[in-house]
């Protein structure tokens, strides 16, 4: 029962999904990391379900793009993207790591934090403008949106985190790190072989970027803020889901070449 109330409380946590109400103990959260990656595939079946529905309607370039765009933050009510927010405006910034970590608990939003994440939003619509609606590609899309939250589960077990308090703190301390860690390689593994089997080339060029995505964030936020948080978690996903979708687009069109 532990295990059900764990995925409860990670979709009510990450997701905008409605959850029936379960207590937040540590017995009831050791294991909601494992349940993370579960809401990437909620997003990827309706990624899937979109693709399906302006196929049969013959809905424009346009619209299936920004439903691309806005079905994951609609689902995660931008919890992350908020986590983006405060991370660019932090970096933005060039201060030293105290004040960085200050900002980032800044409720406010500032120029940059405003300037980055339309810039983010454009990039991320332009690069879905060009996502074939090829099942195939929406299986692959979806599985990112999984193998990315796998990897952002195992960094908050196992990366510094800045001080005692906050959820990443709760998180991290709550969970079974031991049989957390083990699904989360687990389904990171599966991800792998599953983006492989489905994309060939494709897919072994999105696992080395996400890879490649948590080596960077590992020692981005060590120097820039000294350790990790929530926002910057929120930072890692949105960022490492952008650069995936980028290899996705150009990497099909290289491979089609």
């Amino acid at each position: 029962m532990s295990i059900l109330r764990s995925i409860v409380i990670a979709f009510a946590l990450f997701s905008k999904i409605p959850m029936p109400r379960v207590e937040w103990t540590k017995a009831n959260m050791q294991y909601m990391l494992c349940a993370f990656p579960f809401v990437g595939m909620v997003i990827g079946l309706i990624l899937w379900g979109w693709m399906w529905l302006c196929n049969v309607l013959t809905i424009g370039t346009i619209l299936f793009a920004a439903g691309l765009t806005l079905i994951p933050i609609a689902i995660t009510g931008g919890i992350h993207l908020d986590g983006f927010c405060d991370t660019v405006d932090a970096l933005a910034s060039h201060a030293e790591p105290e004040r960085k970590r200050e900002i980032l608990k800044d409720p406010h939003t500032g120029a940059f934090a405003a300037i980055f994440t339309s810039a983010y939003l454009l990039i991320y619509f332009a690069l879905c403008t060009e996502i074939p609606r090829q099942t195939q590609t929406l299986w692959l899309l979806g599985i990112i949106h999984i193998m990315v939250r796998s990897t952002v589960g195992f960094g908050v077990l196992h990366f510094l985190g800045i001080g005692s308090q906050g959820l990443f703190y709760t998180t991290s301390s709550t969970s079974n790190r031991g049989r957390v860690t083990i699904a989360l390689c687990f389904i990171f593994t599966l991800c792998t072989a599953s983006l492989i089997l489905i994309g060939g080339l494709t897919g072994i060029a999105i696992t080395i970027t996400t890879a490649i995505c948590a080596i960077y964030i590992y020692f981005m936020s060590k120097k820039q803020f000294g350790g990790m948080s929530g926002d910057i978690s929120g930072y890692w996903i949105q960022f490492a889901e952008l650069l995936a979708v980028a290899v996705l687009v150009f990497a099909n069109k290289v491979v089609i070449l």
